[in-house]
């Protein structure tokens, strides 16, 4: 055999290899096409982003509490189909997690899509999923949004099946590489508060806290606040303190949990001091105080940066926060706003029970409540609130099962309170260890606190 002839046999060897090579590929591609819709979804989706461990994967995640939703290929049909979401805001505004036919009016879909952040400001519906990884792909999502507007079937292929192959980044090429600066107020309506970029590891959840100065040399009056966050954000807090003594130091970063997992006890003996200013959890947020409404910040002061970073990839990324004070003049200020602490300190939780502790808190004046949060240890499983008195009595206008990342409750239509009604606090806790456990400041002891803001009428 001569030297040509070789060549030849040779590239005609790695054509045909080439051409097997890419006829597998195809087929194994045309077998997963040929699948139905949901089972494309399911397979191509939830098994790889969402049915995963630590989020809907099982009753055992530790999420599960907090969204009640699993998307394991025997359930998530049943789960989703015309379902309730468990999410009170978007309960709130008559979304189901999936309504066939109406993609708007679908939970799921505005929750992966990732391109909706800034339309979930103010929402409260929480961070676009799947949290801490990379988003759809723009195939991805159009093939959801056409397999609901097609009515949602378990079964059939009523979508193009290629659209779920188109791989492009519906937001950006890597985890976060989207993210834009919030642009800063003028000086004459506000200031910025930045929290610089920090490293998050890989497939690890970081939650930090850093004191910083507001940089304000006289009082301020906010009845704006608006903040953006890098993609992963679990949520961003401000906490202001209840006693100025004996602060943490300025500038020091104070991770809530060790390297190895473990709680850092001299930060959660800091939490102890804290009383909720601000926060979200959602990328995008801006909320408005009603017209003449604001809160007051003391000359020179600063607060308790707060953030909790979620990283399920397989490398580094960073965490980052910016918000944005805007501010009124004192003569336009008719209320100003104060947060509640209402804290039911009277707990007596016996060793290996299960019980509800509740407390009542009446308003002395007509108040109106803006906004709701609350406060407990690891022992408490539910966080319920009501109204006490008058037309709504008894009825529950908060609900959270994250002891860890309550629920932040705003309510653009205040509730209005006469003097003599008020709130209930209404806790369900699991003590699971051996002695009694009563209200305290550390990790092994509890609480039960009602944070919000309210102006007296």
């Amino acid at each position: 055999m001569n030297t040509r002839q070789f060549f030849y046999l040779s590239l005609l060897s790695v054509a045909t290899s080439a051409i097997l090579i890419v006829s597998c590929q195809n087929k194994e591609t045309e077998a997963v096409l040929e699948e139905g819709s949901f089972k494309l979804i399911q397979t191509q989706i939830f098994d790889k982003s969402c049915a995963t461990s630590g989020c809907h994967a099982s009753e055992q995640d530790a999420s599960f509490k907090q969204h009640g939703l699993i998307l394991t290929s025997n359930v998530s049909y049943d789960n989703l189909f015309n379902k309730l979401p468990k999410n009170s805001a978007a309960k709130t505004d008559s979304l189901r997690l999936v309504m066939p036919g109406n993609v708007a009016k679908s939970f799921l879909f505005t929750k992966l899509n990732c391109s909706a952040a800034s339309l979930l400001s103010g929402k409260q519906y929480g961070n676009p999923m799947p949290l801490g990884a990379n988003g759809l792909s723009v195939g991805e999502i159009e093939f959801i949004r056409k397999w609901i507007e097609a009515g949602a079937p378990r079964s059939g292929g009523s979508v193009d099946a290629s659209l779920i192959t188109n791989s492009v980044p519906l937001c950006g090429s890597t985890f976060g590489s989207t993210f834009t600066a919030l642009e800063p107020p003028k000086a004459s309506e506000g200031l910025q508060l930045h929290l610089e970029p920090f490293e998050v590891a890989n497939t690890y959840e970081r939650e930090l806290f850093i004191r910083k100065p507001v940089g304000n040399t006289t009082e301020l009056y906010i009845n704006r606040i608006q903040s953006r966050m890098r993609p992963g954000s679990h949520h961003f807090i401000l906490y202001d303190f209840k006693s100025l003594a004996n602060l943490p130091a300025m500038g020091q970063v104070r991770d809530l949990r060790n390297a190895d997992g473990t709680s850092n006890l001299l930060t959660f003996l800091s939490m102890q001091n804290h009383i909720f200013w601000a926060g979200t959890q959602t990328q995008e947020h801006d909320y408005s105080f009603p017209e003449g409404i604001a809160l007051r910040i003391p000359p020179d002061y600063s607060f308790d940066f707060n953030s909790h970073y979620v990283n399920k990839t397989a490398g580094k990324i960073p965490g980052e926060v910016y918000v944005n004070l805007y501010k009124i003049d004192k003569a336009k200020v008719k209320i100003v706003a104060n947060s509640l602490n209402l804290a039911n300190e009277s707990l007596n939780l016996p060793a290996g029970q299960r019980i509800v502790a509740t407390k009542t808190f009446k308003f002395n004046k007509a108040t109106k409540v803006l906004m709701l949060t609350s406060h407990n240890h690891k022992l408490g499983e539910k966080f319920v609130i009501k109204i006490v008195g008058g037309a709504r009595n008894g009825e529950i206008v908060y609900e959270s099962t994250d002891w860890e990342h309550p629920l932040i409750k705003n309510f653009p239509q205040a509730l209005e309170f006469k003097a003599g009604e008020g709130l209930m606090s209404e806790i369900t806790y699991n003590n699971t260890t051996n002695k009694t456990v009563r209200f305290g400041l550390t990790s092994e002891d509890e609480m039960g606190i009602i944070f919000g803001y309210y102006y007296e009428q």
